[in-house]
């Protein structure tokens, strides 16, 4: 059996429910785990859930205003956020990892995974941003953390909406997990 974690995140900016963590934490055959929204504890913790040598490793966050799930294709090394994080933290134009590539591609099969969510019928879209916020530091994070420590393994991000029913959206993260671990 493959070694797959899943992570959410915790809620933030006043809201009582994180999307993301909802849908993750009833997910079968996976380790889940809630990250903090705070720009450094988050990125520590991705460090360290790669240190534990996943198969896969997928992180999931809320995105407000979408009305479908997004696979995220590229991570940005910005943050720049719009409010603080749960720390109060505030950056505007800082990288995520000084010295680092400008972005990382994800290394997940996003064209299947999405027509495994749209096979549930729930809409699915490909994306080409992650934001500059919590999300974005987190996908840059684990991208460049796994090229860092060279481990080969399908890693990557996705957003779900806000204000979908979270049965919907665990069954479509259930079958794009399928399809990395047939």
């Amino acid at each position: 059996m493959k070694n797959i974690v899943v992570t959410g995140f915790e809620p933030f900016g006043g809201a009582e429910r994180n999307a993301s963590w909802e849908a993750v934490r009833g997910l079968e055959g996976v380790r889940t785990v809630c990250l903090p929204v705070t720009f450094t504890g988050a990125a520590e913790r991705v460090c360290e859930l790669l240190n534990r040598d996943p198969d896969i490793m997928i992180c999931v966050g809320e995105a407000g205003g979408r009305d479908r799930i997004s696979l995220e294709r590229v991570a940005v090394n910005l943050m720049d956020a719009r409010i603080p994080d749960n720390a109060g933290y505030q950056p505007v134009d800082v990288p995520v990892r000084v010295g680092r590539p400008a972005a990382w591609f994800t290394a997940l099969p996003v064209r299947e995974m999405m027509k495994a969510a749209e096979a549930c019928g729930v809409p699915a879209e490909l994306s080409c941003t992650a934001g500059t916020y919590v999300c974005n530091a987190v996908f840059y994070t684990l991208m460049d953390e796994r090229d860092r420590q060279g481990k080969n393994i399908p890693a990557g991000f996705i957003h779900v909406p806000r204000d979908m029913e979270t049965g919907r959206v665990r069954e479509a993260l259930q079958a794009m997990i399928r399809c990395l671990s047939a």
